[in-house]
């Protein structure tokens, strides 16, 4: 066990000399590049981990300035004639059938409010012919069929 401590002893002091030899290496290359970038405009010198790039001193582009001030300028100008829009046809913004949604959900109901309703009707005629009243089957169906297509057409029912 004294042997593994021993071993990683040795193995950190190896880690701290290659450490301060690195922190070394890296305050010379500062302060050699420090004279050389005081010269060129103070950019700082960028690190790169994967990419070695072709030059060692990076290009520095001063003429964007003029350009970025002429545009905008030119877009606040535009900014300040009024914008004239030409009339809108409402009806090509508009669906064509806006409650056909409405319709198609209401379809469903109204068949089974149809089927209700002549169910209801053939009752009524079962009711009247049990009652006993003078008419024939003939006469009873008329008086239905013409009751639905009153309420088809919107139109008051006859009061019997």
């Amino acid at each position: 066990m004294a042997e593994s401590v021993g071993k990683l002893e040795e193995e950190a002091l190896k880690r701290k000399n290659r450490l301060r030899e690195l922190r070394g290496k890296r305050t010379q290359d500062e302060q050699s590049t420090a004279a050389a970038s005081e010269d060129s405009a103070r950019v700082p010198k960028p690190i790169f981990r994967n990419y070695k790039p072709e030059d060692e001193q990076p290009t520095v582009v001063d003429a964007l300035g003029a350009d970025v001030e002429k545009e905008v300028s030119t877009q606040l100008e535009m900014m300040k004639t009024p914008i004239v829009i030409e009339e809108i046809d409402i009806a090509n913004l508009a669906p064509r059938k806006p409650d056909w949604d409405l319709k198609r959900d209401v379809s469903k109901k109204l068949e089974k409010l149809e089927r209700r309703t002549q169910k209801a009707i053939a009752e009524l005629i079962r009711e009247r012919l049990k009652a006993g009243q003078e008419q024939d089957l003939m006469q009873a169906v008329n008086i239905a069929t013409s009751t639905t297509a009153a309420t088809r057409d919107g139109n008051n029912l006859p009061d019997d």
